[in-house]
């Protein structure tokens, strides 16, 4: 039987069964923030209000201008030692994932419930923090604390939903709703004042989804559509997909949370392929997954949207390896696979195919997108793709003509869509200089494109600047830590966050230039981002509003 690193070593948290039972807690209080004077966010109406910003969800903001390059903080027995540009902090749970998203004058993120700030959210005889996703919603201004909605565990565990991971999803905020996937594979609307439900998709109730360790993809809004990933995936035993014929992509009204189409395109229908009795099921599940056939482990990235030469698409990255796009009707355009053909997928460090966890970024025509694998499988071979989206059909670099050897016979896909790629083995001399045989590893990031330029992160600490038409690799630099937190290109800098806390900051341009490198407390998982002169930094405790002094 196939084992999981992760469930080896994830810690089990306690649920009082009598708080199972809330659907949804809601609660405003006081807010622990630390002591820092606020000051008046400048600029416009700048918002931030999904992961990505747009539709396209490219990690470039071009608005926001006067950001600092450099700041610091420190605190000593709760009272602020030192702090250069800091407007405000605010303390969050022990892991915070989910965001920062700004709009309507508050700052969302997705947080658990280690740090309670709901007395009805701890339990009343071990006086412990009760595990609970939790979305918190602050004040941008100051950081005040407003409310929060929290959302109890699932009860099948850590194979649907993961012990103290808190909520993961990013919300997109439009007019006075926000919309997002909590831990508990709902796709949630609330009320952005009140953080009150106004409608609930339970996905696992209404779809038969079976999450894998956690959902969390942040929905993408497209007029009166939510198109969401449904993170359906494997059993604990990774050879199985219990539930093949659930969708994996959704199209949702956003009034009513009425399902109006689903696709479970990413995995085959395993009723027509029953196993013999006796038969290798490991063995079997393996096949089917290096054919690009199923599922191979989880699906927790994130569509993005844009309309080219007059075609509204939507692009789904598929728990297959595969990329896919749609019309806004749902019918399949184009499909590319995003690993070498004889690629073998394998949990740990060995397996050479990968699938998502990067959300593809849309430029020009063109989608950017690196694969990756859950963090805990450690790094390895990756590859990032530049595709034409005005092709249809297959699109991938080859094709199968036969599977009864393996590695299987390939022949050149003569109606590709593969613009560039950068990846792969590496030749002697990029050997000698990165120190290892590969030019680019498995990756979390997504992309940020702009002026000619692609800015993306890989897992193991390394960040590559590359020409956004061709894929020449301008730069590359090592932050020395593992990289969850993607680039963001704003005010002419690109921002990077590692899990040493440091936040990595470059001058935008063909040449390697570093203009400062801030640490904080705390390892950065989450995106920074700019909104209304002010950069939101999230540790996984914390959330920082940093500005330049006024």
């Amino acid at each position: 039987m196939t084992t999981y690193p992760s469930l080896q070593r994830g810690v089990a948290a306690g649920l009082t069964a009598g708080i199972l039972a809330a659907a949804v807690l809601v609660a405003t209080g006081p807010s622990p923030r630390s002591p820092v004077t606020a000051q008046a966010p400048s600029g416009g109406k700048q918002n931030w209000v999904m992961y990505g910003g747009t539709p396209a969800r490219n990690l470039v903001n071009t608005e926001v201008k006067g950001l600092p390059t450099e700041w610091a903080y420190e605190e000593e027995d709760g009272k602020v030692t030192k702090n250069e540009n800091v407007r405000w902090v605010a303390q969050l749970g022990s892991k915070a994932y989910g965001g920062p998203v700004v709009a309507a004058g508050k700052v969302f993120i997705g947080t658990n419930n280690q740090n309670p700030r709901d007395p009805k959210t701890v339990d009343p005889k071990t006086k412990k923090p009760i595990d609970l996703g939790v979305l918190m919603a602050f004040a941008e201004n100051d950081g005040k604390f407003l409310w929060q909605s929290a959302f109890p565990k699932l009860a099948a565990g850590r194979v649907n939903d993961w012990p103290l991971e808190g909520l993961c999803s990013s919300p997109v905020v439009e007019g006075g709703k926000l919309y997002f996937v909590n831990n508990r594979c709902e796709v949630v609307c609330s009320d952005v004042a009140s953080g009150k439900d106004v409608w609930k998709l339970d996905m696992i109730k209404a779809l038969n989804v079976f999450p894998h360790n956690i959902a969390d993809c942040s929905p993408l809004l497209v007029g009166n559509d939510l198109w969401v990933v449904t993170s359906n995936g494997v059993d604990e035993d990774h050879i199985n997909v219990p539930a093949p014929k659930a969708p994996s992509f959704i199209k949702v009204d956003k009034t009513s949370g009425k399902v109006h189409w689903q696709d479970n395109e990413p995995t085959i229908n395993l009723t027509k392929t029953n196993l013999d009795k006796g038969a290798d099921q490991e063995a079997f599940f393996k096949k089917l997954v290096n054919r690009g056939e199923l599922i191979q482990h989880g699906q927790w990235s994130n569509p993005a949207y844009a309309v080219v030469d007059g075609q509204p698409q939507v692009v789904f990255p598929g728990g297959d390896g595969w990329i896919r796009s749609y019309d806004t009707d749902g019918k399949l355009l184009w499909k590319f696979d995003c690993n070498p053909k004889d690629s073998e997928y394998e949990l740990g460090g060995k397996g050479t195919r990968n699938d998502f966890i990067a959300t593809p970024v849309i430029y020009k025509n063109r989608v950017y997108i690196g694969v990756g694998q859950d963090p805990e499988h450690e790094t390895n071979v990756g590859h990032l793709w530049c595709i034409d989206m005005t092709k249809r059909g297959d699109v991938s670099p080859e094709v199968v003509t036969d599977y009864s050897v393996w590695p299987p016979k390939t022949k050149k896909n003569e109606n590709s869509a593969l613009v560039w790629h950068f990846g792969g083995p590496a030749d002697a001399e990029t050997r000698k200089k990165i120190r290892r045989n590969y030019n680019f590893g498995r990756t979390m990031s997504t992309c940020s494109v702009h002026d000619g330029l692609c800015y993306v992160a890989e897992l193991a600490g390394w960040v590559h600047c590359l020409d956004a038409e061709t894929g020449k690799l301008y730069w590359q630099h090592d932050t020395k830590a593992p990289i969850w937190s993607s680039t963001y290109w704003a005010d002419g800098k690109v921002y990077l966050g590692n899990d040493d806390g440091t936040i990595v900051v470059f001058a935008h341009g063909k040449q390697k230039k570093i203009l400062a490198e801030n640490t904080l407390e705390g390892r950065v998982r989450a995106t920074p981002v700019a909104a209304n002169g002010t950069l939101f930094v999230m540790t996984e405790n914390k959330l920082y509003a940093i500005a330049e002094k006024q």
